[in-house]
């Protein structure tokens, strides 16, 4: 599930009238910095932070479920939190090793551009991965990892998009599902590049007054709902070359440690948030296609820093694999030959048990950024 990013004027409009703006000069050293998050507002308790882990309490006080981001130079995600439902706190840890202009963003309901507010970083510190060899190591396991995804995503896409233009609407279904597990793998990733995530990825839920729908769900209307339209080819074209894009930016992408850990918890919130609902496969119903490769990205993150939690917490390490197996059976159960039943397949009591499982598996995915900012 894509969250739709504005750029340009309409973030410098964003930024100005922003409630994040008026904030008290600096955190206390070492401490986090409260977020209060409300329908209209964003209250960042400092706009000021020495280099090195920056550590951002959230609390959401409004009516609607929020987000909250620190963005870098071109809407780079540097860390993320999504899914924080009203009345719940959530902590997010980044590291930010480069003094700098940030921004802070609530997204209350979870679209557009949010409400921003300037962040300065002061100083410089050491990376992690510098200092650390296991960490060291974690971060180019999981480099790996992201390669071989971003590749075999590319050589699928490319199959996708020449079926599509051949006017095959049988076999473009099903590659559809098949196609998009490894951008559901990688999604965190992904969506550090400002509108390229969107583009692959937006659904037409979220699409924003005047924003072309492109990308996937575009052509999953087209395929399960519509039939091709004469544009279709030439959105499959240009979905080729995003995914395209998509990998080379992330070859050059200097993932820390803390991506992982983030990284592996947002695709659980991305499960929360669009496979359970089903609103993430709104016309194919393949969400548990997507569920599975969203647990199968969190569990190879996980598996990159698990020398580091072991040592460190090894009581984590076996609440994430028995957590992780739970889920897993469950979507064992819903498999059918090479695939899974549609999510329309599935009974309600079924839905509240995967619900369950997710909430469970959270909780301890919640707990890795603290345990490998350490």
């Amino acid at each position: 599930m894509s969250t739709v990013l504005r750029t340009g004027a309409a973030l410098a409009i964003v930024a100005l009238v922003s409630a994040c703006d008026a904030q008290p000069p600096s955190a206390a050293p070492g401490g986090p910095i409260t977020v209060t998050a409300s329908d209209t507002a964003c209250q960042v308790s400092a706009n000021t932070a020495p280099a090195g882990n920056v550590t951002f309490q959230i609390a959401n006080q409004g009516s609607k479920v929020t987000e909250f981001y620190l963005y870098g130079e071109g809407d780079r995600i540097m860390g993320e939190v999504e899914n924080i439902a009203p009345g719940l706190t959530r902590r997010l840890i980044v590291e930010v090793a480069t003094g700098g202009t940030y921004q802070t963003a609530c997204k209350p309901g979870m679209a557009g551009a949010g409400i921003r507010g300037a962040f300065t970083v002061t100083g410089g510190a050491a990376k992690g991965t510098d200092a650390n060899t296991q960490l060291a190591d974690a971060a180019r396991g999981y480099a790996r990892y992201v390669s071989s995804q971003t590749t075999a995503f590319a050589d699928e896409t490319r199959k996708f998009a020449d079926t599509i233009k051949a006017g095959d609407v049988a076999g473009a279904k099903a590659q559809y599902a098949r196609t998009r597990i490894y951008y559901e793998r990688i999604e965190p990733v992904a969506a550090k590049f400002g509108d390229l995530d969107p583009a692959i990825d937006v659904r037409e839920a979220d699409l924003q007054a005047g924003q072309e729908f492109t990308g996937f769900h575009r052509l999953e209307k087209d395929l399960w709902v519509t039939g091709l339209h004469p544009d279709s080819p030439a959105i499959a074209d240009r979905l080729v070359t995003d995914v395209t894009t998509l990998g080379q930016k992330a070859a050059a992408l200097q993932l820390t440690a803390l991506d992982l850990a983030n990284g592996a918890k947002s695709l659980l919130d991305e499960v929360a948030t669009g496979k359970i609902t089903g609103e993430e496969e709104a016309f194919s119903h393949t969400d548990l296609s997507d569920f599975q490769a969203n647990v199968d990205g969190s569990k190879g993150a996980i598996q990159a820093l698990r020398p580091v939690l072991a040592e460190r917490n090894p009581q984590l390490v076996a609440d994430l694999d028995a957590r992780f197996a739970d889920v897993q059976k469950l979507l064992d159960a819903q498999r059918t030959g090479d695939t899974f039943k549609l999510y329309t397949e599935l009974s309600p009591d079924r839905i509240k048990q995967f619900a369950s499982a997710v909430d469970a598996l959270s909780e301890p995915l919640s707990r890795v950024a603290e345990v490998v900012a350490k």
